[in-house]
């Protein structure tokens, strides 16, 4: 089995070889890291944890279908090194509530953001770091803090309808 990272594959072995122990904590649950500190974050999460909601979209950080909250602050895991994070908070789509009911996963659903729905997780989870800190944003505003975020469907409309609904939900 390969692993890609950018333009590099690695044997999924180069990431288990003891290392320093890196712990964190990965929505709520305390977890250690013995491998590779250089190994994305993305690759933990997905290969070691079985949290595959955030995807690999372009292995650079240009695409947002990676993106986790890494002490609430909305973060590109593919081109974040496990060392990054040793002593963080990770929360991902799957940990924003236990239920699946945060108010920008319901707005998600009720509005029928998602098309193929491949980069939805990193869409919600950038959705959610902007409401976090701007609890009612203008379109511009939204239009931004998205704007790295890349939907190949073109829902864009449909996301900042998402957006500005559970913004209401929220306030």
């Amino acid at each position: 089995m390969k692993v890609h990272l950018a333009d590099e594959a690695y044997p999924v072995h180069a990431f288990v070889a003891s290392h320093e122990m890196i712990q964190l904590r990965v929505n709520g649950a305390e977890q250690s890291f013995s491998g590779e500190p250089e190994m994305p974050l993305l690759w933990y999460l997905r290969d070691i944890l079985g949290l595959t909601g955030s995807k690999f979209g372009c292995g650079v950080g240009l695409c947002g279908a990676c993106t986790v909250h890494v002490n609430g602050q909305a973060t590109r895991s593919c081109v974040t090194a496990m060392r990054d994070v040793s002593g963080k908070e990770v929360t991902t789509v799957e940990g924003l509530e236990k239920n699946g009911w945060h108010p920008v996963q319901k707005a998600w659903m009720h509005i029928n953001v998602p098309q193929c729905g491949y980069c939805q997780a990193g869409q919600i989870m950038q959705a959610v770091a902007l409401l976090n800190s701007k609890k009612n944003p203008s379109d511009q505003e939204i239009d931004e803090a998205m704007s790295g975020n890349i939907c190949r469907c073109g829902t864009y409309q449909r996301i900042r309808a998402a957006i500005k609904a559970a913004a209401g939900e929220m306030a």
